[in-house]
């Protein structure tokens, strides 16, 4: 079966599904047809990347995402969030879609980036309508991020905080950092809240990879947060005590709001 015949058999909306961000999440996929994205994260909960690319194409019709959206339970969702296969900001639509939606529902709609395409006026144009965008920041220096992130050639830790910083002056809804806490990044706190006091965002999210990692692509991954039925590997976590740590320093070295994924775990 060619991929036009299988994007067609299969929807871009999923869920929705508890997030432990933003409560009931109903996932928008503006990548379908593959795993695609800018990032090889090694914690990548979709499994695999195939696509390697930082190159913006339209992979899936705005008027094929709507139609999804319309037979799907979105009055059920708190927010709608764009996320799906990989980067979002790689769609060429995606500002086309945002409106779209925002017009149809009315919903607060989160993006989920990489921060790797904000860099790019155009992509920030496209992201202005969105409610809260949360923006992914895993290293202090270029050596982490090709360790952890993986990412195309020509991204950088300075390239991803200028682009942050241009879509903070420009962008007048919630930014959010998100940072993955692994043991490759954890000696790296001190470098992390520098480059967050340049940013300034409104809210840091700290993560680490409870859910196994799928050993290959599977569409199912996007909004699977149970137990996975599918093989998978796991990755050593910061447990609970090393990230209430973690969370107290950054506080203490930011001002800034923190939150953490084990928050929002029972015993939290």
């Amino acid at each position: 079966m060619d991929k036009s015949c299988e994007m067609e058999q299969k929807s871009t909306v999923y869920g929705p599904v508890r997030s432990w961000r933003v409560g009931m999440s109903l996932g928008i996929d503006l990548l379908l047809v593959d795993s695609i994205c800018s990032f090889r994260c090694i914690y990548c909960q979709l499994g695999r990347i195939n696509i390697h690319t930082g190159e913006r194409q339209v992979f899936v019709p705005t008027e094929k995402i709507i139609s999804d959206l319309m037979a799907a339970e979105w009055q059920a969702a708190d927010v709608i969030t764009l996320s799906g296969s990989g980067e979002p900001t790689l769609a060429a639509n995606l500002g086309e879609v945002i409106h779209a939606i925002k017009a149809l529902t009315g919903k607060p709609l989160v993006v989920l980036t990489n921060s790797a395409h904000l860099n790019d006026p155009q992509v920030r144009r496209e992201l202005l309508e969105a409610d809260k965008i949360f923006c992914k920041l895993d290293a202090a220096d270029d050596d982490t991020l090709k360790l952890i992130d993986r990412p195309v050639e020509g991204v950088t830790v300075r390239t991803i905080v200028d682009g942050i910083k241009a879509l903070r002056k420009e962008y007048s809804g919630y930014l959010a950092i998100q940072t993955m806490l692994m043991p490759l990044n954890i000696g790296q706190i001190g470098g992390l809240a520098e480059l967050l006091n340049e940013i300034k965002p409104d809210e840091v999210q700290l993560n680490t990879p409870l859910r196994a990692v799928p050993r290959e692509w599977i569409t199912q991954s996007r909004g699977d947060h149970g137990e996975r039925n599918y093989p998978t590997v796991r990755l050593k976590v910061i447990d609970r005590q090393e990230a209430e740590r973690i969370e107290a320093e950054l506080r203490r070295l930011t001002g800034l709001p923190i939150i953490s994924v084990y928050d929002k775990q029972p015993g939290g």
